[in-house]
Parts: C-alpha cells; structure tokens; sequence
C-alpha cells in the first residue's frame, strides 16, 4: 500500500475516529495519546513515565479496545521469572497411548498490545526476557522460535517516584522502546471532568474503530511516507551533536557523558513519518521532529554528574540541540 492509495484514503478518516474513541474513556492526556499512536503506527514500543493514577492502564485498554487487539497486563514485581511472561513448557500425557510429551504453554507476551506495568521493579534477568520479543518479535523456549502476535506492542510504565526497590533499565533496553512519553497531571478542568465521568454511573464505553488488519495496513504506509534530504540531514546532524566531542554544543559537552546512538536517528524518522500521517499528510516536516525529539531521545542520552549537580534533564539538553542546530539552507 502506497501513501496515495484509495485503501489508505478510507483508512486516515478512521485514525481521527480513534482518537474520538480514546476520549469516551480517557479525559485529556492528548500529547500521551498521540504519542502512543504515532508510537503503533511506527511499529515501535513506548515507555510511559508518571505517577500512580493518571490513567495509564486505562489508556492502553481503552486503545486495545477500539482497535479490536488483544490486551494483557502484566505487574512487574521483584519475584517475577521470565516464565511467568514468555511461558513454559508442560508435561502432557495421552490418555490414548500412555505416552508423555512437553507442549509449551504460552505466556501473556503473546497478544497484541501487552502492558508492562512498572517494569523497573523485576530484575535484570526478567526485564531481559522483554529484549527478544521487543526488537525480534519472537520468543526462543527449549531450542524452539516462537513468532508473537501481528501487531505487537509493549507499553511499559514505570513510576519515577519511589526509586526503593527497583532496578533502573539497562542502556540496551532502554534503546529498544522507540519513545519515553512523560505523563503529567491533568489541569484544573481535565481533572473535574475525570472526578465526574468516573464517579457516576455511567462509564465511558470505547467503540471499535479498526481491526489488526486495518493497523498493519497503516504501519505499512507509514514507511512510504516522504522524508525530504534536508530534513533526513537535520536528523542525522541532531543526533550526532548529541555526542559529546569537538563540535559539540556547550551543553552536551557540559551535561552529557554519552549521547544518542544511530538507533535514534531511525527511530527519529519513523516517529516523524508516523506523526505527519496521523495528521493527514504524506511528508514528514520540521515540526513533526521537534515536537518528537524529546520522547524520542530523552532516554538514551546519560547525563553526566555535572548535569545532576545543576539539576539539568536530557529535556533541556534536547531543547539546546533544536536550537543550536541549524536546519540545512
């Protein structure tokens, strides 16, 4: 399917109804939920920061909901193994025969949209049960390759308040999740609205908008959309001067020990192309990458101690980068 097909024209329409359909349930959060439709257009997974009760579990139902996907959720907690997520193996006896075989029992990472609540809170051993099926879309058990669910998402939260007890992402997999969306309190009228709509009777229901087919066919599209040289120059120019070293801006030099890799810029592009087609257009423009080079690259930038001691985020470094930075003439 190309960017001008008569199939993708009926199919756009379809994206302003899901964002219609995330609202009877999910009062305001509207940078979240774009964020987390470009991320699933781009075939990418999501890292979602914020405080307990600001609706994130709802939002990633209410999206499998209107998408007619499959939903799991899974709480990270520090006794959880692989096993319980990737599944394991059984042993079976026919009742016919007598005879004893293993069959492996699938584990709730095989569905389509699965939520990996407070992922910092497992292991390392665990959290590395994620980076296969994240970035091969497979799960290996006992010698055998299984092929998860198409579409497959992971949206992971993780609570940036209490830090007792957890055990912070590695670099590699932090790299994996193609955004970090920041989820803030709702304002003054956002929040009424929420106290009035979940506090009655009547519950916000999602209508189904589009099926797995229809996602699959929009991810496809997403790909064809333009990406002119200047700006495929400018991204690549953005992430390099994210990297510490002569040429550098002050900031980074100042406030960052190690900069975003070559997987930033993909994700970069991707992220862009997806966010021009949810807006109805077929090439990607200089606004659709600064409105996504925070999420996009906030996580794989680490800060130096410099930065900690002045109390400076990778947000501002960023916001330096799109300002220092110039756009090719």
């Amino acid at each position: 399917m190309t960017a001008t097909s008569p199939d993708l024209d009926s199919l756009l329409p379809r994206l302003g109804e899901l964002r219609g359909a995330l609202a009877q349930a999910v009062v305001g959060q509207q940078a979240v939920v774009e964020q987390l439709l470009i991320g699933l257009l781009a075939g990418g997974h999501c890292l979602l920061e914020g405080a307990p009760g600001l609706g994130k579990t709802l939002l990633v139902r209410s999206l499998g909901q209107a998408l007619e996907l499959q939903f799991r959720r899974v709480q990270f907690t520090p006794d959880l193994m692989p096993s319980d997520i990737l599944g394991t193996e059984l042993l079976e006896e026919d009742h016919g025969t007598g005879k004893r075989a293993f069959r492996f029992q699938q584990g709730p990472i095989f569905t389509n949209l699965l939520l990996a609540d407070e992922l910092n809170r497992t292991p390392p051993k665990t959290q590395a049960a994620l980076l296969e099926a994240m970035q091969e879309r497979t799960v290996s058990y006992a010698g055998t390759t299984y092929t998860l669910p198409s579409p497959f998402f992971v949206l992971a939260t993780q609570n940036p308040i209490e830090q007792a007890g957890t055990y912070p992402l590695p670099e590699a997999q932090l790299d994996r999740f193609l955004l970090h969306v920041r989820v803030d309190y709702p304002d003054e009228a956002e929040e009424r609205d929420i106290l009035a709509q979940t506090t009655g009777s009547h519950s916000g229901t999602v209508p189904k908008v589009m099926d797995a087919e229809a996602v699959k066919a929009l991810q496809a599209a997403v790909r064809d959309v333009h990406v002119g040289p200047d700006l495929l120059t400018w991204i690549t120019r953005l992430v390099r001067a994210s990297r510490p070293g002569d040429g550098a801006p002050a900031e980074v030099n100042n406030w960052i020990k190690w900069g975003a890799g070559p997987r930033a810029g993909q994700s970069l592009v991707l992220a862009s192309k997806a966010r021009a087609l949810l807006h109805g257009r077929f090439a990607a423009t200089r606004e659709d990458v600064q409105a996504l080079a925070a999420p996009v690259m906030r996580h794989r930038l680490l800060l130096s101690f410099a930065a900690e001691a002045e109390q400076k985020s990778a947000d501002d470094v960023i916001t330096a980068l799109l300002r220092t930075v110039p756009f090719p003439a």
